[in-house]
């Protein structure tokens, strides 16, 4: 059984992911779950604090699809660049600037981090990734994979040249980070 939150936090999600965050009011979504107005109020204490638990629901969605490709580091990535292709503007809610303290987004920005890192120490041990810094190399990762992805959803990527593909970007990179054979 779902429980009301749960509901509250699902129908917030379809109303972002439909219409983007202005769209997400907690009127709307007390009527999208299917109840009152006033009852989003019971379990957040505002919008901001309800976008904070999509965010974080997103970014442990994240770390799981990053875990559950973690032999396969192209695989990985571009599972996770579906699901942001798929959802920008959840893509956008992760990555924007936050006005509101929360732990639970502060404990999962730093879950899927940690298994992005995760990812390239696997990818080393397997002689995938060259590097030292495994840290610093999800950090490379994680940037490049952010702005191609931005870049896709603002239309701007390829322009004025062959068209490229935020997957095409993620192969070069890795085989920029592969070891020299």
């Amino acid at each position: 059984m779902t429980s009301t939150r749960d509901a509250l936090l699902a129908a917030a999600a379809e109303l972002l992911d439909t219409d983007g965050p202005e769209a997400v009011t907690m009127r709307a979504v007390g009527a999208g779950a299917g109840v009152s107005h006033n009852t989003p109020y019971k379990h957040f204490a505002d919008k901001q604090v309800m976008l904070a638990e999509i965010a974080a629901c997103e970014l442990r969605e994240t770390a799981r699809i990053l875990r559950a490709h973690r032999d396969d580091p192209a695989a990985a990535l571009r599972a996770a660049i579906e699901r942001s292709i798929d959802r920008p503007h959840r893509f956008r809610l992760v990555y924007g600037r936050w006005t509101v303290e929360s732990s639970a987004l502060a404990a999962a920005a730093a879950d899927a981090l940690a298994a992005l890192v995760d990812l390239v120490d696997a990818a080393v041990a397997a002689g995938r990734i060259a590097t030292t810094h495994p840290a610093l190399t999800a950090d490379l990762i994680r940037s490049t994979v952010h702005g191609a992805i931005e870049l896709h959803l603002g239309g701007h990527l390829g322009k004025g040249q062959a068209p490229v593909t935020v997957e095409q970007i993620v192969d070069e990179l890795l085989a920029r980070l592969s070891p020299r054979r």
